[in-house]
């Protein structure tokens, strides 16, 4: 039962990555066009996005609509004035009109300054004057995108945007610090899990005198710290030095001990580097916590 289960969870897996393939290629030769066909690309401060200039990106994509439907109708002269096809680099992401009404924004995110993946959002409202909605993206599935949507795109479209680029930028960056460590140090560690949004990650250490489990949280999906980390070392069964917080032989387990230097780091430093430092001290803590457990 549990194996038809999951190849039941497989196959609908794999058709939702292949359904997101589709409209991710779609959307990209349709945003690639958009910038072929572009007169001119301008860069905004942040000071100047703001409400203004959506409103007047939201008009101009109304007016083309309108201006297309009109040279679609009998007896209107085929020559209707054509309005320029300006694009808006605003940091990390480029905003496109788009046919239909529609606006586009391409998501640009980014790891140790190069580039990483490119992400999609379409924005559509059936009149100038109605709120927008979002009709199509290729952002992971896994984020809250439609909560954000309903809490702020009809009340703060500006925020919603920016909320969406600091959200993906916040993903790769914890996503590509994991792949960093599994890249250096895989050989280290024996465990590793995440979750989709990599919002919480658990490995172990086993190439030492202890076993170390690392569990790490973060507590907001734009965090790229942790917010909450816990590290302890497992003395091994196979060690002289086992500590163990009774002679009995029913109660005779390790017992774990915390390193909070180790936890500190995770919270300061970036995954790597963290890693690099509790690797680099962990035999000086080990020795310093099993020379105060003889001593006792």
């Amino acid at each position: 039962m549990y194996a038809k289960e999951k190849e039941k969870l497989k196959f609908i897996c794999t058709k939702f990555m292949d359904s997101d393939k589709l409209i991710f290629e779609r959307l990209q030769k349709e945003f690639e066009g958009a910038r072929a066909a572009q007169t001119e690309e301008i860069s905004i401060d942040d000071d100047d996005w703001n409400d203004g200039l959506l409103a007047t990106i939201r008009e101009k994509v109304h007016m083309e609509a309108d201006r297309k439907a009109m040279s679609n109708q009998v007896n209107v002269p085929s020559d209707l004035p054509l309005q320029s096809k300006i694009t808006y680099r605003i940091r990390n992401k480029v905003i496109y009109c788009l046919d239909g009404a529609r606006i586009g924004i391409q998501y640009e995110t980014f790891f140790a300054g190069e580039p990483c993946e490119i992400f999609h959002c379409v924005l559509e409202s059936k009149s100038f004057l109605e709120k927008m909605t979002l009709i199509e993206h290729t952002l992971p599935f896994f984020l809250p995108i439609r909560e954000l949507e309903s809490d702020l795109l009809s009340s703060n479209a500006i925020k919603f945007i920016d909320h969406l680029e600091e959200i993906l930028q916040a993903y790769i960056d914890r996503r590509e610090q994991v792949r960093l460590i599994k890249e250096l140090y895989g050989n280290q560690i024996g465990e590793l899990f995440h979750s989709l949004p990599y919002n919480v990650i658990e490995f172990v250490l086993e190439d030492f005198e202890c076993k170390v489990t690392v569990s790490i949280r973060y507590s907001d999906l734009l965090l790229t710290l942790p917010s909450q980390a816990r590290v302890l070392a497992w003395p091994l069964r196979s060690s002289k030095r086992i500590s163990t917080r009774s002679s009995s032989a029913s109660a005779a387990q390790p017992v774990p001990f915390r390193l909070p230097y180790a936890e500190e780091a995770l919270k300061t430093l970036c995954l790597p580097e963290a890693y690099a430092d509790i690797v680099l001290d962990l035999p000086h803590a080990l020795k310093r916590i099993f020379s105060s457990q003889d001593s006792d």
